[in-house]
């Protein structure tokens, strides 16, 4: 990665910032259209659901208004385009205070306008599977959110500057207008103004959210990119921005790796055992908890706390590794669930892991979590785990129904988008209190949130899991970085992006943003669902109605016909509704 310091020198506080070089474009030159932009720094308020490349110069009318509405306690987004023929130096963006009607106020700290990067991304092709960079289209593609104070754009290039305004909970409810004002080296060059319409509504924190959304972390990506011993403290302080992002998106469950590898290495930086196996020279059993206790408590005290998922009693390659004293050294066996041999295994860390969640008060909340095993391995784990340790839960990522197989005992169950639970079970599942998501992967051309999907796909993941009647997401992929996750998104194994959704150094993207927004949508309907339900009154019947069915537009299985156009008529139902 390459970097650059500088600092915006102007009448204002010197503000230093990291900057890095983005990969070329491979598009430059390509119907650029620069020859008729005017001189200077142009500028106009986009869409959200665009998408604006680098190396194009923008057709879109000089529009210089944005308007939204927002429950008091929500997050939205804007997007600003910029873009200049020849260079600009210190570009920045400042917002003024939200003045409202009747005098009140909302500082202006309210919103925050992060410069957007690009990074290389492919194509969907065939989905999952190995591939070669040489044998699909690359792109350069708007995603990371950067942090930085100001940005230096160059010449014959767009920077769009995505806008994020967070309304305090306890804002007044009326209409409010804010300043940006666009400056290069002090000197002013763009000014847009914002109108927002904050509704007496409130959206809780997101702890309160009950959208249940599983997002697997990757700590060790984490140690690797920011280049750190795990576990060390400069790792502690490189995982907390990151995991708070997660955690202020209404996270609720923590992952966890109990052996090595426990998806085979599939990722970039394989995941390493959270907790020390040793086989003692007498042959008994000792294990250390002392770095799965460390993660458990950090996430917590984010505010990540409904459950956590242990990885793996059937890891990919069935291989256990632990330090054998007798032979002094680390060794790896295979065993198949089922077997004597993995009995003699597991059996002893299940009693041992159990002993310890229950001194810990986590066993209650604690699962066995598979990703897509086979009926035979799953059934034998269950059997196992509901011998030595029955207080744990199941967890499941189902592509065989195997949760019909086992209706009582698999607590948290996730299926592939297109899947769908049978009523009756999804009925048996809600009395239970169990968790029911679905999730999309590398298989699912709509909806993804690989860097080349559409924007409105994000969203429509939070819609599609109210109108299905899933309690919300799983995604196996928040910050499993590959070897050069600012510029490249690319990896060997399946469609670019497929492995994360934010960026090191706790740089967001427009796709978290979007998915975070499609989650509030999903608040918003439980809130209103649960007001009209208990209000008993023909209105609130028929208000009721309304938003059912628009809710009920959502439940597809197949690419709307027009998604952005499907989304925006819910927003508006949405809106009235709030209103």
């Amino acid at each position: 990665m390459l970097f650059f310091v500088g600092a915006c020198k102007t009448s204002q506080p010197i503000k230093s910032f990291d900057i890095y070089a983005e990969a070329a474009d491979p598009a430059v030159g390509i119907e650029a259209d620069w020859d008729g932009v005017e001189p200077g720094l142009q500028g106009a308020a986009g869409s959200i659901d665009e998408h604006y490349f680098k190396s194009a110069a923008p057709q879109m009318p000089a529009k210089r208004l944005w308007s939204g509405t927002a429950w008091r306690g929500e997050k939205v987004s804007a997007q600003v385009v910029l873009w200049s023929a020849e260079p600009v130096e210190q570009v920045e963006c400042e917002f003024s205070e939200f003045m409202g009607e009747n005098g009140t106020r909302m500082p202006a700290s309210i919103a925050q306008a992060r410069f957007v990067r690009y990074v290389l991304t492919d194509e969907f092709a065939g989905g999952c599977g190995y591939r070669k960079p040489e044998d699909f289209e690359v792109h350069l593609y708007p995603d990371g959110l950067d942090n930085a104070a100001c940005f230096d754009i160059e010449g014959q290039t767009t920077r769009p500057v995505w806008v994020t305004i967070e309304v305090p909970e306890d804002a007044e409810a009326g209409i409010y207008l804010a300043t940006l004002k666009v400056t290069a080296g002090g000197r002013q060059m763009q000014s847009f103004e914002f109108i927002l319409d904050v509704l007496p509504r409130v959206l809780p924190a997101s702890t309160e959210w009950e959208f249940h959304l599983d997002l697997w972390q990757n700590p060790y990506a984490v140690a690797r990119v920011h280049e750190v011993e795990p576990w060390s403290a400069e790792h502690w302080e490189a995982l907390q921005p990151i995991m708070q992002m997660l955690a202020d998106a209404g996270q609720k469950v923590i992952t966890a790796s109990i052996n090595k590898k426990p998806w085979a290495g599939q990722t970039y930086d394989p995941f390493d055992s959270m907790i020390e196996w040793r086989k003692q020279a007498d042959g008994v059993w000792v294990f250390d908890y002392t770095v799965f206790d460390n993660w458990v408590e950090f996430m917590m005290g984010l505010g990540i706390k409904k459950q956590i998922n242990c990885y793996s009693l059937q890891p990919w390659n069935s291989q256990v590794c632990y330090f054998d004293e007798a032979a002094g050294k680390e060794v790896m066996v295979k065993v198949e669930p089922g077997t004597s041999e993995y009995e003699d295994i597991w059996t002893p860390f299940l009693r041992d892991f159990r002993e310890h969640l229950e001194a810990k008060g986590w066993n209650r909340i604690t699962n066995i979590a598979m990703d897509e095993r086979g009926e035979k391995a799953t059934r034998a784990i269950i059997e196992l785990v509901a011998e030595e340790a029955p207080e744990l839960g199941i967890a499941v990522a189902d592509n065989k129904k195997i949760y019909q197989v086992y209706p009582e005992y698999i607590k948290d169950l996730s299926v592939g988008y297109g899947a769908v639970i049978d009523e009756k079970d999804l009925a048996l599942r809600k009395a239970k209190d169990f968790v029911s998501t679905y999730y999309v992967c590398c298989s699912d051309r709509f909806p993804n949130t690989f860097t080349f999907s559409a924007p409105a796909e994000a969203v429509f993941i939070g819609w599609y899991a109210t109108a299905a009647g899933f309690d919300g997401l799983l995604r196996w992929s928040y910050c499993s970085w590959v070897e050069d996750p600012l510029h490249d998104s690319r990896f060997r194994t399946w469609p670019a992006g497929d492995t994360y959704l934010v960026y090191p150094d706790a740089r967001s993207s427009i796709r978290f943003e979007r998915l975070v927004e499609g989650i509030q949508d999903a608040e918003k309907i439980r809130i209103l669902r649960e007001e009209f339900e208990q209000a008993g009154t023909d209105e609130a019947q028929d208000k009721l109605q309304r938003l059912n069915e628009t809710v009920a537009l959502f439940n597809v299985l197949k690419v709307p016909a027009d998604t952005e156009g499907l989304l925006n008529y819910g927003k508006r139902v949405l809106e009235e509704l709030s209103r």
